[in-house]
């Protein structure tokens, strides 16, 4: 019997480009929006954020195991003033994989719908990578799906690029984002 992790596709992969390791990220939000680290007591609006952005299922017993793993100040927040609502967040966490040791992975980027287009996931996502930068990680990559065209969007406006050692269908699935996106595909050979 074939298990249901086995027949859904890996996820797409994107990493830091070893050419931008020395680069100055500008981390700014929009007037009325206030990045920040987290901290104790964002938990309950965190978890309804996740559920707002797709991700049904966090609580306390699903996020220990990243915060053993989150560098210290390594979780970006906005809060939008006006209402003290949590609006977006990511996390740097320290993953390493075979494929990336010493990685480090920029995860669980979510946004609330009513907030979009303001730029949030792009800056909370340049707080995370610069906050990689700073740690001295070489080795910054994230997780996506075909389908997230919109953080894709972000992440590669950030300066990320596919990478394609992770299964031989990802050129492919690469090639059909870059359409969907309209966005002018690098040469998808090796890791870009």
């Amino acid at each position: 019997m074939t298990n249901i992790c086995e027949r859904q596709p890996r996820q797409l992969e994107m990493i830091w480009p070893a050419h931008l390791l020395e680069a100055k990220l500008p981390v700014s939000v929009a007037s009325g929006d206030a990045l920040r680290v987290a901290r104790s007591g964002d938990e309950p609006a965190f978890f309804r954020l996740m559920a707002l952005a797709g991700f049904a299922d966090w609580n306390m017993e699903v996020l220990k195991p990243w915060l053993m793993k989150i560098l210290p100040d390594g979780w970006f927040v906005v809060i939008h003033e006006q209402s003290g609502e949590l609006v977006a967040t990511t996390m740097a966490t320290h993953n390493p994989s075979d494929l990336h040791p010493f990685g480090g992975e920029l995860g669980w980027v979510a946004a609330h719908p009513s907030h979009t287009g303001k730029g949030l996931g792009l800056a909370v996502c340049a707080a995370v990578t610069a906050r990689f930068l700073r740690a001295g990680y070489r080795n910054i990559y994230l997780k996506t799906d075909d389908f997230r065209l919109p953080a894709i969007k972000t992440y590669l406006k950030l300066g990320f690029v596919p990478f394609l050692e992770v299964a031989a269908d990802h050129p492919g699935r690469w090639q059909t984002v870059f359409e969907k996106l309209n966005w002018p595909a690098p040469s998808l050979g090796s890791t870009l």
